[in-house]
């Protein structure tokens, strides 16, 4: 479980075969395909705010926010 703007977050991971729609990734704005491993984060206390990620965007994502450090810190 992450922190966000939005509290605790749930990130679950889908496999190729569970993706069934397209969705719109809000980090890149592309398409996810059927078929496409990606991410699906959830705010814990506000589910309705549920959105679909690359795998990439998503961690590129938490770098950018400071969630994730690449020096180790």
């Amino acid at each position: 479980m992450e922190d966000s703007p939005f509290g605790p977050l749930i990130v679950k991971p889908i496999q190729p075969y569970q993706a069934r729609k397209v969705y719109a990734c809000p980090g890149c704005g592309g398409d996810i395909g059927r078929g496409e491993g990606h991410l699906v984060v959830v705010p814990e206390y506000e589910p309705d705010r549920r959105r679909h990620w690359h795998r990439g965007c998503w961690f590129k994502e938490m770098r950018r926010s400071g969630a994730y450090s690449t020096n180790g810190g």
